[in-house]
Protein backbone atom coordinates (compact mmCIF):
# COMPACT_ATOMS: atom_id res chain seq x y z
CA UNK A 1 0.00 0.00 0.00
CA UNK A 2 1.32 3.44 -1.16
CA UNK A 3 -0.19 6.99 -0.87
CA UNK A 4 0.66 9.58 -2.89
CA UNK A 5 -0.48 13.30 -2.91
CA UNK A 6 -0.50 15.71 -5.94
CA UNK A 7 -1.46 19.00 -6.98
CA UNK A 8 -3.84 20.56 -8.92
CA UNK A 9 -6.56 23.51 -8.68
CA UNK A 10 -10.14 24.33 -9.16
CA UNK A 11 -11.68 27.73 -10.46
CA UNK A 12 -14.08 29.44 -8.46
CA UNK A 13 -15.28 32.76 -10.37
CA UNK A 14 -12.19 34.36 -11.17
CA UNK A 15 -9.37 33.00 -8.23
CA UNK A 16 -8.36 29.47 -8.26
CA UNK A 17 -8.54 26.72 -5.40
CA UNK A 18 -5.93 24.50 -4.49
CA UNK A 19 -6.57 20.74 -4.89
CA UNK A 20 -5.15 18.00 -3.07
CA UNK A 21 -5.29 14.60 -4.87
CA UNK A 22 -4.52 11.73 -2.80
CA UNK A 23 -4.02 8.76 -5.28
CA UNK A 24 -3.64 5.17 -3.01
CA UNK A 25 -2.90 2.17 -4.90
CA UNK A 26 -3.62 -1.32 -2.54
CA UNK A 27 -3.99 -4.48 -3.12
CA UNK A 28 -7.07 -6.07 -5.07
CA UNK A 29 -8.74 -5.18 -8.24
CA UNK A 30 -10.56 -1.46 -9.00
CA UNK A 31 -10.54 2.50 -10.08
CA UNK A 32 -12.59 4.60 -7.58
CA UNK A 33 -12.36 8.28 -7.86
CA UNK A 34 -14.06 9.93 -5.06
CA UNK A 35 -14.21 14.07 -3.47
CA UNK A 36 -17.27 15.28 -6.42
CA UNK A 37 -15.85 14.93 -9.99
CA UNK A 38 -17.99 15.86 -12.57
CA UNK A 39 -18.62 13.51 -15.58
CA UNK A 40 -15.21 15.08 -17.50
CA UNK A 41 -12.96 14.11 -14.52
CA UNK A 42 -14.24 10.53 -14.25
CA UNK A 43 -13.20 9.79 -17.84
CA UNK A 44 -9.67 10.64 -17.38
CA UNK A 45 -9.06 6.74 -16.49
CA UNK A 46 -9.56 6.21 -19.97
CA UNK A 47 -7.48 9.29 -21.59
CA UNK A 48 -4.58 8.54 -18.73
CA UNK A 49 -4.52 4.09 -19.52
CA UNK A 50 -4.47 4.94 -22.97
CA UNK A 51 -1.71 7.53 -22.63
CA UNK A 52 0.62 5.74 -20.54
CA UNK A 53 0.11 2.54 -23.00
CA UNK A 54 1.45 4.65 -25.68
CA UNK A 55 4.61 5.86 -23.89
CA UNK A 56 5.47 2.11 -22.88
CA UNK A 57 3.98 2.50 -19.35
CA UNK A 58 0.80 1.41 -17.75
CA UNK A 59 -2.01 1.39 -14.94
CA UNK A 60 -1.53 -0.78 -12.48
CA UNK A 61 -3.43 -4.01 -11.83
CA UNK A 62 -4.29 -3.04 -8.31
CA UNK A 63 -7.10 -1.43 -6.50
CA UNK A 64 -6.37 2.34 -7.23
CA UNK A 65 -8.52 5.05 -4.79
CA UNK A 66 -8.44 8.61 -6.08
CA UNK A 67 -9.52 11.03 -3.54
CA UNK A 68 -9.56 15.09 -4.66
CA UNK A 69 -9.99 17.38 -1.92
CA UNK A 70 -11.39 19.72 -0.67
CA UNK A 71 -14.38 17.20 -0.90
CA UNK A 72 -17.34 19.48 -0.96
CA UNK A 73 -16.07 21.62 -4.15
CA UNK A 74 -17.01 20.14 -7.45
CA UNK A 75 -14.23 19.27 -9.91
CA UNK A 76 -15.02 19.96 -13.44
CA UNK A 77 -13.11 19.51 -16.56
CA UNK A 78 -10.57 17.40 -17.86
CA UNK A 79 -7.38 19.33 -16.77
CA UNK A 80 -7.41 17.12 -13.90
CA UNK A 81 -5.59 14.17 -16.14
CA UNK A 82 -2.21 14.70 -15.80
CA UNK A 83 -2.42 15.97 -12.05
CA UNK A 84 -4.17 11.53 -11.65
CA UNK A 85 -2.03 10.09 -13.89
CA UNK A 86 1.50 11.76 -11.88
CA UNK A 87 -0.18 10.40 -8.92
CA UNK A 88 -0.90 6.77 -9.75
CA UNK A 89 2.83 6.74 -11.61
CA UNK A 90 4.32 7.66 -8.51
CA UNK A 91 1.87 5.64 -6.06
CA UNK A 92 2.98 2.25 -8.04
CA UNK A 93 6.74 3.10 -7.89
CA UNK A 94 6.92 3.69 -11.85
CA UNK A 95 8.65 7.09 -11.32
CA UNK A 96 10.24 9.14 -8.12
CA UNK A 97 8.13 10.97 -5.65
CA UNK A 98 10.41 12.36 -3.40
CA UNK A 99 9.77 16.02 -5.10
CA UNK A 100 6.55 15.36 -6.31
CA UNK A 101 4.67 17.68 -3.90
CA UNK A 102 6.40 20.78 -4.83
CA UNK A 103 4.82 21.12 -7.86
CA UNK A 104 1.34 22.05 -9.46
CA UNK A 105 0.50 19.94 -12.30
CA UNK A 106 -2.25 20.43 -14.50
CA UNK A 107 -3.40 19.53 -18.13
CA UNK A 108 -5.51 17.29 -20.30
CA UNK A 109 -4.27 14.23 -21.97
CA UNK A 110 -4.68 13.17 -25.15
CA UNK A 111 -4.50 9.54 -26.08
CA UNK A 112 -1.18 9.18 -27.52
CA UNK A 113 0.32 11.23 -23.96
CA UNK A 114 0.42 14.70 -25.66
CA UNK A 115 -1.08 17.66 -23.78
CA UNK A 116 -4.33 19.84 -23.93
CA UNK A 117 -4.42 23.86 -23.02
CA UNK A 118 -6.50 24.17 -19.84
CA UNK A 119 -8.25 26.99 -18.53
CA UNK A 120 -7.66 29.97 -16.06
CA UNK A 121 -3.50 29.18 -16.25
CA UNK A 122 -3.06 32.38 -15.02
CA UNK A 123 -5.31 32.34 -11.19
CA UNK A 124 -3.70 28.94 -10.97
CA UNK A 125 -0.46 30.37 -10.53
CA UNK A 126 -1.35 33.11 -8.55
CA UNK A 127 -2.59 30.50 -6.29
CA UNK A 128 0.04 28.77 -6.68
CA UNK A 129 2.63 31.29 -5.41
CA UNK A 130 0.79 32.35 -2.51
CA UNK A 131 0.16 28.69 -1.64
CA UNK A 132 4.23 28.52 -1.59
CA UNK A 133 4.55 25.91 -4.57
CA UNK A 134 8.02 25.25 -5.87
CA UNK A 135 6.85 25.12 -9.42
CA UNK A 136 4.08 25.11 -12.24
CA UNK A 137 3.63 22.13 -14.11
CA UNK A 138 1.37 22.73 -17.31
CA UNK A 139 0.40 22.18 -21.00
CA UNK A 140 3.16 24.24 -23.41
CA UNK A 141 -0.17 26.32 -24.76
CA UNK A 142 -0.58 28.08 -21.50
CA UNK A 143 3.13 28.52 -20.51
CA UNK A 144 3.47 31.99 -20.97
CA UNK A 145 0.11 32.82 -19.62
CA UNK A 146 1.10 31.66 -16.31
CA UNK A 147 4.69 32.78 -16.57
CA UNK A 148 4.05 36.35 -16.26
CA UNK A 149 3.80 35.87 -12.18
CA UNK A 150 7.06 36.08 -10.80
CA UNK A 151 8.91 34.06 -8.25
CA UNK A 152 7.30 30.52 -9.16
CA UNK A 153 8.91 28.44 -12.08
CA UNK A 154 6.80 27.40 -14.70
CA UNK A 155 7.54 24.80 -16.88
CA UNK A 156 5.79 24.64 -20.31
CA UNK A 157 5.33 20.38 -21.15
CA UNK A 158 4.13 19.24 -24.77
CA UNK A 159 4.14 15.06 -23.19
CA UNK A 160 3.63 13.57 -20.37
CA UNK A 161 6.99 11.34 -21.44
CA UNK A 162 8.92 14.88 -20.45
CA UNK A 163 6.91 15.01 -16.95
CA UNK A 164 7.96 11.39 -16.49
CA UNK A 165 11.66 11.96 -16.87
CA UNK A 166 11.46 14.93 -14.65
CA UNK A 167 10.51 13.43 -11.87
CA UNK A 168 12.64 10.45 -12.73
CA UNK A 169 16.32 12.85 -12.53
CA UNK A 170 16.90 11.90 -16.25
CA UNK A 171 15.61 15.46 -17.58
CA UNK A 172 14.86 19.07 -16.99
CA UNK A 173 12.28 20.42 -18.14
CA UNK A 174 12.95 24.13 -19.34
CA UNK A 175 11.29 26.94 -17.88
CA UNK A 176 9.46 29.97 -19.15
CA UNK A 177 10.62 33.32 -18.29
CA UNK A 178 8.61 36.57 -18.99
CA UNK A 179 9.32 39.91 -18.17
CA UNK A 180 5.95 41.13 -17.14
CA UNK A 181 6.55 44.85 -17.62
CA UNK A 182 8.50 44.58 -20.68
CA UNK A 183 5.96 42.44 -22.15
CA UNK A 184 3.01 44.54 -20.72
CA UNK A 185 5.12 47.85 -21.97
CA UNK A 186 5.35 46.29 -25.81
CA UNK A 187 2.07 46.53 -26.43
CA UNK A 188 0.63 49.00 -24.27
CA UNK A 189 -0.48 50.81 -27.33
CA UNK A 190 -1.01 48.42 -29.98
CA UNK A 191 -4.37 49.14 -31.30
CA UNK A 192 -5.75 48.34 -35.03
CA UNK A 193 -8.71 51.13 -35.52
CA UNK A 194 -7.67 55.06 -35.12
CA UNK A 195 -10.01 58.03 -34.86
CA UNK A 196 -7.59 59.96 -37.80
CA UNK A 197 -9.67 56.78 -40.66
CA UNK A 198 -12.38 58.77 -39.57
CA UNK A 199 -13.84 61.36 -41.71
CA UNK A 200 -16.02 64.44 -40.67
CA UNK A 201 -18.02 63.46 -37.50
CA UNK A 202 -15.95 66.10 -35.71
CA UNK A 203 -19.44 66.31 -32.84
CA UNK A 204 -19.55 62.54 -32.73
CA UNK A 205 -16.02 62.39 -32.05
CA UNK A 206 -16.32 64.92 -29.29
CA UNK A 207 -18.80 63.32 -27.53
CA UNK A 208 -16.89 60.04 -27.64
CA UNK A 209 -14.18 62.20 -25.85
CA UNK A 210 -16.24 63.23 -23.34
CA UNK A 211 -17.88 59.51 -22.84
CA UNK A 212 -14.03 58.11 -22.06
CA UNK A 213 -12.76 61.02 -19.97
CA UNK A 214 -15.83 60.77 -17.25
CA UNK A 215 -16.22 57.28 -18.10
CA UNK A 216 -19.94 57.57 -18.96
CA UNK A 217 -21.91 55.57 -20.94
CA UNK A 218 -23.30 56.42 -24.49
CA UNK A 219 -25.59 55.83 -27.36
CA UNK A 220 -25.28 56.30 -30.73
CA UNK A 221 -28.66 57.51 -33.05
CA UNK A 222 -28.40 57.59 -36.67
CA UNK A 223 -29.13 56.12 -40.08
CA UNK A 224 -27.62 52.99 -41.72
CA UNK A 225 -23.84 53.95 -43.10
CA UNK A 226 -23.25 57.21 -40.95
CA UNK A 227 -20.35 55.81 -39.36
CA UNK A 228 -21.89 54.05 -35.92
CA UNK A 229 -20.15 50.80 -35.62
CA UNK A 230 -16.98 52.83 -37.12
CA UNK A 231 -16.54 55.39 -34.35
CA UNK A 232 -17.16 53.24 -31.46
CA UNK A 233 -14.87 50.51 -32.73
CA UNK A 234 -12.02 53.12 -32.17
CA UNK A 235 -13.21 53.98 -28.45
CA UNK A 236 -10.60 51.85 -26.94
CA UNK A 237 -7.73 53.91 -28.77
CA UNK A 238 -8.65 57.04 -26.35
CA UNK A 239 -8.90 55.27 -23.24
CA UNK A 240 -6.82 55.53 -20.94
CA UNK A 241 -3.99 52.79 -20.94
CA UNK A 242 -4.37 49.92 -18.91
CA UNK A 243 -2.36 50.13 -15.64
CA UNK A 244 -0.68 46.66 -14.41
CA UNK A 245 -2.87 45.38 -12.03
CA UNK A 246 -5.78 46.23 -14.37
CA UNK A 247 -4.07 44.33 -17.35
CA UNK A 248 -3.46 41.32 -14.35
CA UNK A 249 -7.15 41.19 -14.02
CA UNK A 250 -8.57 41.40 -17.12
CA UNK A 251 -6.23 38.67 -18.26
CA UNK A 252 -7.48 36.73 -14.93
CA UNK A 253 -11.25 36.73 -16.49
CA UNK A 254 -10.12 35.55 -20.19
CA UNK A 255 -7.66 33.19 -18.91
CA UNK A 256 -10.59 31.34 -17.28
CA UNK A 257 -12.84 31.99 -19.73
CA UNK A 258 -10.62 30.20 -21.97
CA UNK A 259 -10.11 33.01 -24.32
CA UNK A 260 -6.33 33.50 -24.19
CA UNK A 261 -4.70 32.58 -27.17
CA UNK A 262 -1.07 31.16 -27.49
CA UNK A 263 1.04 33.90 -28.38
CA UNK A 264 -0.34 36.54 -25.60
CA UNK A 265 0.37 36.16 -21.73
CA UNK A 266 -0.99 39.88 -20.74
CA UNK A 267 -3.93 41.59 -22.10
CA UNK A 268 -2.38 44.72 -22.41
CA UNK A 269 -5.34 46.60 -24.25
CA UNK A 270 -8.93 47.57 -23.07
CA UNK A 271 -10.75 45.15 -24.61
CA UNK A 272 -13.71 45.80 -26.76
CA UNK A 273 -16.73 43.20 -26.98
CA UNK A 274 -19.29 43.46 -29.49
CA UNK A 275 -21.83 40.63 -29.04
CA UNK A 276 -24.60 40.01 -31.79
CA UNK A 277 -28.26 40.98 -30.71
CA UNK A 278 -29.47 37.21 -30.47
CA UNK A 279 -26.97 36.81 -27.36
CA UNK A 280 -28.81 35.09 -24.53
CA UNK A 281 -28.85 36.97 -21.14
CA UNK A 282 -26.66 33.86 -19.25
CA UNK A 283 -24.00 34.44 -22.35
CA UNK A 284 -24.38 38.00 -21.68
CA UNK A 285 -24.01 38.37 -17.76
CA UNK A 286 -22.22 35.19 -17.03
CA UNK A 287 -23.18 31.56 -15.84
CA UNK A 288 -24.36 28.40 -17.04
CA UNK A 289 -24.17 24.94 -15.37
CA UNK A 290 -20.55 25.13 -14.76
CA UNK A 291 -20.50 29.16 -14.38
CA UNK A 292 -18.36 31.13 -16.72
CA UNK A 293 -17.78 34.80 -17.66
CA UNK A 294 -20.27 36.35 -19.43
CA UNK A 295 -19.89 39.52 -22.29
CA UNK A 296 -19.91 41.57 -19.76
CA UNK A 297 -17.12 40.26 -17.70
CA UNK A 298 -15.05 39.36 -20.65
CA UNK A 299 -15.61 44.13 -21.60
CA UNK A 300 -13.75 44.47 -17.96
CA UNK A 301 -11.57 47.53 -17.90
CA UNK A 302 -12.89 47.81 -21.68
CA UNK A 303 -15.66 48.70 -23.70
CA UNK A 304 -18.71 46.47 -24.04
CA UNK A 305 -20.48 47.74 -27.41
CA UNK A 306 -24.26 47.03 -28.23
CA UNK A 307 -25.17 47.85 -31.84
CA UNK A 308 -28.46 47.69 -33.38
CA UNK A 309 -29.76 48.05 -29.45
CA UNK A 310 -33.81 47.91 -30.03
CA UNK A 311 -33.01 44.29 -31.29
CA UNK A 312 -31.96 42.87 -28.70
CA UNK A 313 -34.25 41.09 -26.56
CA UNK A 314 -35.95 42.71 -23.49
CA UNK A 315 -34.97 40.47 -20.94
CA UNK A 316 -31.11 40.58 -22.31
CA UNK A 317 -30.91 44.04 -21.78
CA UNK A 318 -32.91 44.03 -18.04
CA UNK A 319 -30.23 42.58 -16.60
CA UNK A 320 -27.66 44.49 -18.04
CA UNK A 321 -28.91 46.96 -15.05
CA UNK A 322 -27.19 45.96 -12.25
CA UNK A 323 -24.39 45.22 -13.27
CA UNK A 324 -24.18 48.86 -14.72
CA UNK A 325 -24.53 50.27 -11.14
CA UNK A 326 -22.38 47.84 -9.01
CA UNK A 327 -19.94 46.87 -11.46
CA UNK A 328 -20.00 43.28 -10.46
CA UNK A 329 -21.66 40.75 -11.09
CA UNK A 330 -22.85 37.96 -8.63
CA UNK A 331 -23.90 34.79 -10.36
CA UNK A 332 -25.52 32.53 -7.10
CA UNK A 333 -26.31 28.71 -7.52
CA UNK A 334 -28.04 26.39 -4.52
CA UNK A 335 -24.48 25.48 -3.46
CA UNK A 336 -22.32 28.38 -4.08
CA UNK A 337 -22.19 32.10 -5.51
CA UNK A 338 -19.44 33.32 -7.06
CA UNK A 339 -18.36 37.11 -8.63
CA UNK A 340 -17.37 38.31 -11.80
CA UNK A 341 -15.78 42.24 -12.08
CA UNK A 342 -17.78 44.01 -14.84
CA UNK A 343 -16.31 47.44 -14.94
CA UNK A 344 -17.25 48.44 -18.43
CA UNK A 345 -17.88 51.49 -20.30
CA UNK A 346 -21.35 50.84 -22.27
CA UNK A 347 -22.06 52.49 -25.98
CA UNK A 348 -24.71 51.16 -27.71
CA UNK A 349 -25.57 52.31 -31.40
CA UNK A 350 -29.39 52.45 -32.45
CA UNK A 351 -31.42 53.77 -35.86
CA UNK A 352 -33.87 55.89 -34.81
CA UNK A 353 -36.60 54.20 -36.61
CA UNK A 354 -37.37 50.45 -38.42
CA UNK A 355 -36.75 51.73 -41.46
CA UNK A 356 -33.23 53.82 -40.43
CA UNK A 357 -34.21 57.33 -42.03
CA UNK A 358 -36.23 59.12 -39.13
CA UNK A 359 -34.59 62.41 -39.19
CA UNK A 360 -32.53 62.04 -41.99
CA UNK A 361 -31.58 65.07 -43.97
CA UNK A 362 -32.49 63.58 -47.45
CA UNK A 363 -34.16 60.87 -47.22
CA UNK A 364 -37.59 60.29 -46.23
CA UNK A 365 -38.52 57.86 -43.12
CA UNK A 366 -41.09 55.55 -44.00
CA UNK A 367 -42.33 55.03 -41.01
CA UNK A 368 -46.17 55.33 -39.74
CA UNK A 369 -47.30 57.51 -37.08
CA UNK A 370 -46.07 56.30 -33.46
CA UNK A 371 -43.97 53.76 -35.05
CA UNK A 372 -40.83 55.98 -34.46
CA UNK A 373 -41.72 55.86 -30.72
CA UNK A 374 -42.69 52.19 -30.55
CA UNK A 375 -39.10 51.22 -31.67
CA UNK A 376 -37.73 53.50 -29.38
CA UNK A 377 -40.17 52.08 -26.36
CA UNK A 378 -38.39 48.55 -26.72
CA UNK A 379 -35.58 50.23 -24.25
CA UNK A 380 -36.53 50.55 -21.37
CA UNK A 381 -36.34 54.00 -19.11
CA UNK A 382 -34.63 52.43 -16.45
CA UNK A 383 -31.92 50.99 -18.94
CA UNK A 384 -31.38 54.87 -20.86
CA UNK A 385 -31.23 56.28 -17.48
CA UNK A 386 -28.06 54.85 -17.17
CA UNK A 387 -26.75 55.85 -20.38
CA UNK A 388 -24.88 59.46 -19.93
CA UNK A 389 -24.28 61.00 -23.46
CA UNK A 390 -26.97 60.60 -26.28
CA UNK A 391 -25.98 61.79 -29.70
CA UNK A 392 -27.06 62.08 -33.13
CA UNK A 393 -25.11 60.61 -35.64
CA UNK A 394 -25.73 61.96 -39.16
CA UNK A 395 -24.64 61.10 -42.43
CA UNK A 396 -21.04 62.51 -43.84
CA UNK A 397 -21.29 64.79 -46.91
CA UNK A 398 -19.74 63.63 -50.01
CA UNK A 399 -17.18 66.75 -49.69
CA UNK A 400 -15.84 65.35 -45.93
CA UNK A 401 -15.66 61.89 -47.69
CA UNK A 402 -13.21 63.15 -50.57
CA UNK A 403 -10.68 64.97 -48.44
CA UNK A 404 -7.37 63.85 -48.51
CA UNK A 405 -6.85 65.14 -44.64
CA UNK A 406 -6.44 62.76 -42.05
CA UNK A 407 -8.13 63.68 -38.84
CA UNK A 408 -6.85 64.11 -35.35
CA UNK A 409 -5.13 61.05 -34.41
CA UNK A 410 -6.35 58.71 -31.22
CA UNK A 411 -2.87 59.26 -29.14
CA UNK A 412 -3.50 63.41 -29.16
CA UNK A 413 -7.38 62.84 -28.03
CA UNK A 414 -5.72 60.01 -25.20
CA UNK A 415 -3.68 62.79 -24.02
CA UNK A 416 -6.57 65.01 -23.37
CA UNK A 417 -8.68 62.31 -21.57
CA UNK A 418 -5.49 61.13 -19.52
CA UNK A 419 -5.06 64.49 -17.92
CA UNK A 420 -8.93 64.84 -16.99
CA UNK A 421 -8.96 61.70 -15.55
CA UNK A 422 -5.95 62.48 -13.75
CA UNK A 423 -8.12 65.61 -11.84
CA UNK A 424 -10.94 63.08 -11.46
CA UNK A 425 -8.45 60.54 -9.68
CA UNK A 426 -7.61 62.88 -7.36
CA UNK A 427 -10.66 64.40 -6.81
CA UNK A 428 -11.98 61.00 -5.85
CA UNK A 429 -8.87 59.64 -4.18
CA UNK A 430 -10.08 59.41 -0.52
CA UNK A 431 -13.49 57.97 -2.16
CA UNK A 432 -13.71 53.97 -2.10
CA UNK A 433 -14.50 52.52 -5.86
CA UNK A 434 -14.89 55.83 -7.21
CA UNK A 435 -12.36 56.39 -10.30
CA UNK A 436 -14.57 58.81 -12.59
CA UNK A 437 -17.12 60.91 -12.80
CA UNK A 438 -19.73 58.72 -14.15
CA UNK A 439 -19.31 56.68 -11.01
CA UNK A 440 -20.72 59.63 -8.66
CA UNK A 441 -23.74 59.00 -6.42
CA UNK A 442 -26.20 61.82 -5.89
CA UNK A 443 -24.86 62.97 -2.68
CA UNK A 444 -21.33 63.42 -4.32
CA UNK A 445 -22.87 65.64 -7.27
CA UNK A 446 -24.59 67.91 -4.86
CA UNK A 447 -20.95 68.56 -3.30
CA UNK A 448 -19.03 68.35 -6.71
CA UNK A 449 -21.14 69.54 -9.26
CA UNK A 450 -21.94 73.25 -7.79
CA UNK A 451 -23.30 75.17 -10.45
CA UNK A 452 -23.91 79.20 -10.30
CA UNK A 453 -27.77 81.34 -10.51
CA UNK A 454 -27.10 81.22 -14.79
CA UNK A 455 -26.27 77.79 -14.64
CA UNK A 456 -29.32 77.56 -12.82
CA UNK A 457 -31.22 79.43 -14.95
CA UNK A 458 -30.32 77.79 -18.03
CA UNK A 459 -31.01 74.45 -16.67
CA UNK A 460 -34.06 75.13 -15.58
CA UNK A 461 -35.07 77.15 -19.08
CA UNK A 462 -33.37 73.68 -21.06
CA UNK A 463 -36.02 71.61 -19.26
CA UNK A 464 -38.75 73.40 -19.58
CA UNK A 465 -38.26 74.30 -23.35
CA UNK A 466 -36.92 71.02 -24.20
CA UNK A 467 -39.40 68.95 -22.50
CA UNK A 468 -36.26 66.93 -21.09
CA UNK A 469 -37.29 64.33 -18.11
CA UNK A 470 -36.33 64.79 -14.55
CA UNK A 471 -33.76 61.78 -14.86
CA UNK A 472 -31.51 64.23 -17.31
CA UNK A 473 -30.90 66.38 -14.72
CA UNK A 474 -28.30 64.58 -12.87
CA UNK A 475 -26.96 62.98 -16.11
CA UNK A 476 -26.59 66.92 -16.99
CA UNK A 477 -24.25 67.69 -14.05
CA UNK A 478 -21.73 64.80 -14.53
CA UNK A 479 -21.06 65.48 -18.17
CA UNK A 480 -20.78 69.25 -17.84
CA UNK A 481 -18.53 68.71 -15.07
CA UNK A 482 -16.41 66.17 -16.71
CA UNK A 483 -16.45 68.86 -19.79
CA UNK A 484 -15.03 71.57 -17.63
CA UNK A 485 -12.27 69.00 -16.66
CA UNK A 486 -11.72 68.72 -20.19
CA UNK A 487 -10.94 72.41 -20.48
CA UNK A 488 -8.95 72.52 -17.24
CA UNK A 489 -11.56 74.51 -15.38
CA UNK A 490 -12.28 74.43 -11.54
CA UNK A 491 -15.96 74.96 -11.73
CA UNK A 492 -18.72 74.16 -14.19
CA UNK A 493 -19.59 76.92 -16.75
CA UNK A 494 -22.24 77.95 -18.86
CA UNK A 495 -20.76 76.66 -21.93
CA UNK A 496 -20.17 73.68 -20.06
CA UNK A 497 -23.87 73.05 -19.37
CA UNK A 498 -25.07 73.98 -22.76
CA UNK A 499 -23.17 71.22 -24.38
CA UNK A 500 -23.71 68.88 -21.84
CA UNK A 501 -27.63 69.53 -22.42
CA UNK A 502 -26.72 68.91 -26.13
CA UNK A 503 -26.25 65.43 -25.51
CA UNK A 504 -29.70 64.64 -23.71
CA UNK A 505 -31.80 63.64 -27.64
CA UNK A 506 -33.56 61.06 -25.91
CA UNK A 507 -34.87 62.59 -23.31
CA UNK A 508 -36.72 65.04 -25.08
CA UNK A 509 -40.43 64.52 -24.61
CA UNK A 510 -40.76 65.68 -28.66
CA UNK A 511 -38.24 63.08 -30.31
CA UNK A 512 -39.53 60.73 -32.35
CA UNK A 513 -43.04 62.10 -32.57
Amino acid sequence: MKLIKTYGSAIQGVDAITITVEVNVDTGVNFFMVGLPDSAVKESQQRIESALSYIGYRLPGKKIVINMAPADIRKEGSAYDLTIATGILAASDQIGSTNIDRYIIMGELSLDGGLQPIRGALPIAIEARKKGFEGFILPKQNAREAAIVGDIKVYGVENIKEVIDFFNGEKKLEQTIINTRDEFYASLNEYEFDFMDVKGQENIKRALEIAAAGGHNAILIGPPGSGKTMLAKRLPSILPPLNLHEALETTKIHSVAGRMSRSTSLIAVRPFRAPHHTISDVALVGGGTNPQPGEISLAHNGVLFLDELPEFKRTVLEVLRQPIEDRVVTISRARFSVEYPASFMLVAAMNPCPCGYYNHPTIQCMCGPGIVQKYLNKISGPLLDRIDIHVEVVPVPFKELSEARNGEKSAQVRERVVKARKIQEERYQEKKNIHCNAQMTSKQLREICKIDSTGQLMLKNAMEKLSLSARAYDRILKVSRTIADLEGSAGILSEHLAEAIHYRSLDRESWGK
